[in-house]
């Protein structure tokens, strides 16, 4: 089976994945190595196959490239999908997300935007996250996803 599939085949696993930064960013940017990848995973969740979730430094760390050239279409277009995409949920930071990304910090020496954005996805009971940060293999607490382990 081709990875492509072996994606969607891994999605079918989970009612609900946390979603990073990355697969984003790669999917808006069309990126050459994995936006067949991405393609898949969007489109899992846009047809509810899979819900997800992703925290609000989502939407802080896609914004920040479009800011700096000042392209404040690709900011609204951004903020839009974001925040209207199907099955998806633009997580806030509050008392439960700070909870379990000081646990998982605690436990895993991560950086705090990565404790926040699996502490996201652990308060909103996803079974997985998807990255492609390899230093969050380390994890146990969720299954960590790398999407350069699915590209075709």
């Amino acid at each position: 089976m081709e990875r492509k599939g072996l994606m969607a085949q891994s999605l079918m696993k989970y009612r609900m994945v946390g979603i990073d930064t990355s697969p984003f960013i790669y999917h808006f940017e069309l990126h050459p190595t994995y936006s067949s990848v991405t393609s898949t995973l969007f489109e899992a969740v846009e047809r509810g196959k899979v819900k997800a979730v992703t925290s609000m430094i989502t939407l802080m760390e896609i914004l920040v490239k479009p800011k700096s050239i000042t392209n404040e279409q690709a900011v609204k277009e951004y903020k839009f999908v974001l925040e209207t995409f199907p099955n998806l949920t633009l997580a806030a930071v509050d008392r439960n997300v700070a909870e379990a990304a000081a646990e998982l910090r605690a436990k895993y020496q991560l950086r705090s935007p990565d404790a926040l954005q699996i502490g996201t996805a652990k308060a909103y009971n996803a079974e997985a996250f998807i990255t492609n940060d390899e230093r969050l293999r380390k994890v146990k607490d969720v299954n960590i996803l790398l999407l350069k382990d699915f590209v075709p």
